[in-house]
């Protein structure tokens, strides 16, 4: 049987950098491997990890944050625990977040999303993208370099969220320094609250409160007023847990998605300089970006009922470990898992994003996000490159990534370049 050590895999310094090695050699011997330490099953390859997703009655997402971090309030018992998990929902780390919802209750929460999050909304959304870029930019842009993840990736993501969210303009910069402290906590403790993000329900819980009082012509009174598809209208609680669902989810897996893509270019001028000549190939690499660099390192799901995943017995009460990177590196699903290619044919199997009812709502978003951020930085920045004072020089580099057991990522990138001036100028004129 093929050992898996979860603690090993989560917080050995040389495995947070690079877990890949440490991966391939477990799904080599057996694409699902048993930890009986922390008592859960890790799952590598790409067809049971797919299997997990998509069997909803076999597995529950009520345990997919905490994991086996934050004990189950029940002791499993029997070969079907689905009465025994819906009769301790509440008592579960963010068990009533649309994430770790199971049916029916996951479909009324995505019903009420697919109201808020309507095609004419995400088209407005995605036209304050195009300014916000260039803002962005603006506020480095003529020094030469930048650190790109908190000069830009952090608050480019944080602020299309609230962008798409109606949170007012006046209160943009509230939430970048209420966001920042919040993922700084989290990052220090590495503890499993029951809810770190007290920020963002305090905050929505008074838009919400306020907009059902008073409604207004803006984004937050359509968010306040949402009803689920047989029209009840939803608790105050319900609609907020749902925009701070959205809210923590869309930034920080976009952050890191842009930090990975710009290493991508900073790394191989190549590939940087087809892009230059081809921009129809943006959607492709940011594509293979995230199927090489998944920014969810694990998350859970719990075995309702007992059966088998890649051919090993399972019990009911079982955590399972799904790791998205590892089913994106599986040889069996992509040729040259390693290698990032422009020209492959498969990579929008990628499970980055997931699959089943739980596929993450904001794909949609973080694509459109990825193809604005590298036109725009492709239009203003020339030969960018990753800087060896600070990274060390190729072939020796120096990074640092989120060690958190959820995300993987890289905490700072610094960047060189030679500020566009022709774009400036066209720009300026416009």
């Amino acid at each position: 049987m093929n050992e898996f050590n979860t603690m090993e895999f989560l917080s050995d310094p040389e495995l947070v950098v690079d877990p890949y090695g440490y991966i391939a050699e477990r799904r080599g011997v057996c694409p699902v491997s048993r930890d009986t330490g922390q008592g859960l099953i890790a799952v590598t390859g790409y067809d049971a990890t797919m299997a997990v997703y998509k069997d909803v009655e076999g597995f529950s997402a009520c345990n997919t944050v905490a994991g086996p971090f934050a004990p189950l309030p029940f002791t499993p018992v029997g070969d079907d625990i689905t009465d025994q998990i819906a009769a301790h929902r509440n008592e579960m780390t963010f068990g009533d977040f649309m994430a770790v919802l199971d049916p029916p209750q996951h479909g009324r929460a995505r019903g009420l999303l697919g109201r808020l999050l309507t095609p004419r909304r995400l088209k407005e959304n995605e036209a304050f993208m195009w300014s916000l870029a260039d803002r962005q930019l603006d506020t480095f842009i003529e020094s030469g370099g930048c650190e790109f993840y908190g000069q830009y990736a952090q608050p480019f993501a944080l602020l299309v969220i609230a962008d798409l969210l109606g949170v007012p303009t006046e209160d943009h910069d509230l939430f970048v320094t209420g966001m920042t402290a919040s993922h700084s906590d989290m990052a220090e403790t590495q503890a499993v609250a029951h809810n770190p993000l007290q920020f963002l329900e305090d905050r929505f819980t008074a838009y919400v409160e306020d907009r059902r009082r008073e409604p207004r012509a803006d984004v937050l009174t359509i968010l306040a007023h949402a009803k689920y598809p047989d029209e009840s209208l939803p608790e105050v609680i319900d609609v907020v847990r749902l925009a701070t669902f959205l809210f923590a989810a869309g930034q920080e897996t976009s952050t890191k998605m842009l930090t990975f893509a710009l290493q991508t270019l900073g790394e191989r001028p190549d590939l940087q300089q087809q892009l230059r000549e081809d921009r129809s190939l943006i959607p492709i690499f940011i594509e293979e970006s995230l199927r090489l660099e998944s920014p969810i390192k694990s998350h859970f799901r719990l075995a309702t009922k007992t059966t088998e995943v890649g051919g090993m017995p399972t019990s009911a009460g079982t955590t399972m470990m799904l790791m998205p990177g590892a089913a994106n590196r599986d040889p069996d699903r992509f040729d040259n898992p390693d290698q990032f290619r422009l020209d492959r044919p498969n990579v929008r199997e990628h499970l980055t994003f997931g699959r089943g009812i739980h596929t993450c709502p904001g794909a949609a978003l973080a694509r459109a996000e990825g193809r604005v951020s590298l036109d725009r930085i492709l239009s203003r920045m020339a030969a960018v490159r990753v800087s060896e004072a600070h990274h060390g020089p190729a072939g020796a580099r120096r990074y640092t990534y989120d060690p958190s057991f959820m995300l993987r990522g890289l905490t700072e990138l610094h960047l060189e370049f030679t500020p566009e001036v022709t774009e400036a100028r066209a720009r300026h004129a416009r």
